[in-house]
């Protein structure tokens, strides 16, 4: 890295940690972005946020920040927010796209009505009649918190029982919760960064899903890199995902997540604005096979808050 580049970005604060149910992993992604800023020579401070994180950040006197925290507080445009209101450029989307982004619900609603395709889904209460629920989507249900991420609070279902039991047990981590159309095929997840695909990767778990374990601790979890579409179907992937980027208003990086159907038919699952950045992670895995090492890629997304500052 150039000295002219560190000196440009200042004093970097790298947050992470947060209180979100994704605390573990955000501890991981933060000391995994602190140690490769530093190698390449950038002034950082590690700022683990807590409860009252506008005064942490007031107290630390940093020129920017590299948003590590995933979940609640971290992906939501809550932080995002508190940055913008004391004028540091962070990493990542902005408020509104944050806030969306996080929304799965709403991310639906948005997909549906610009014609982007997305698995069925039914909004679940308590007053759910369970066994229609269940039939409307086919017999088999993906349950999750709307708000959440990591595969936090989720559950696969294809009976009526367990379907309530998993919205209990959702409901633990958010009140609004949602039951997708069981997708069974390949999972494929593409990376964008700075507007541009990295190369889509297929996930293969031994597990009944891509649960929280599987995502990051598992070793027989597959990453296939090349992911074995052809060039049609992988042009369609990634225009796909671009689609969904940019029409929930996300900017910088970020990873979007698709299921295919046995006719290798795409859904979209999700945006994620801040996604993992451990040595399970995704994005890292992507940006290596185009041979953007971690610490290249670090520089570069942070490197992506000097724009910001002339737009």
């Amino acid at each position: 890295m150039s000295g002219q580049l560190i000196q440009q970005l200042g004093r970097v604060a790298v947050l992470y940690g947060g209180t979100s149910a994704e605390r573990e992993i955000s501890l991981k992604s933060g000391k995994a972005i602190s140690r490769a800023l530093d190698a390449a020579g950038v002034d950082i401070v590690e700022i683990d946020l807590g409860a009252k994180p506008i005064s942490q950040l007031i107290d630390q006197n940093i020129d920017r920040a590299f948003i590590a925290l995933h979940g609640p507080g971290g992906e939501d445009g809550k932080i995002q927010a508190a940055l913008e209101l004391l004028g540091i450029p962070y990493t990542g989307s902005n408020v509104q796209a944050s806030a969306l982004a996080m929304d799965k619900l709403k991310s639906k609603y948005l997909w549906l009505a610009l014609g982007l395709p997305t698995p069925n889904f039914e909004v679940l209460t308590a007053t759910t009649d369970w066994d229609s629920c269940l039939n409307k989507l086919g017999g088999k249900a993906m349950v999750k918190p709307a708000h959440e991420g990591s595969s936090i609070g989720m559950s696969k279902v294809d009976c009526a029982d367990d379907l309530r039991i998993a919205y209990e047990n959702a409901c633990q981590f958010d009140p609004s919760i949602i039951a997708e159309e069981l997708i069974e095929g390949a999972e494929y997840t593409v990376t964008v960064l700075a507007n541009r695909c990295l190369s889509p990767i297929k996930v293969v778990v031994n597990n009944t899903f891509y649960d929280y374990q599987a995502k990051y601790f598992s070793d027989e979890t597959q990453y296939l890199i090349p992911c074995g579409l052809d060039e049609e179907k992988l042009s369609e992937l990634c225009e796909l995902a671009l689609k969904a980027f940019e029409s929930v208003g996300c900017s910088g990086w970020g990873r979007v997540d698709f299921m295919a159907d046995q006719q290798g038919n795409f859904y979209l699952l999700e945006v994620n604005t801040v996604p993992g950045m451990t040595d399970h992670s995704l994005v890292p895995m992507a940006a290596n096979s185009v041979g953007l090492s971690f610490q290249d890629l670090c520089v570069e997304i942070i490197s992506q808050t000097l724009v910001k500052e002339t737009q």
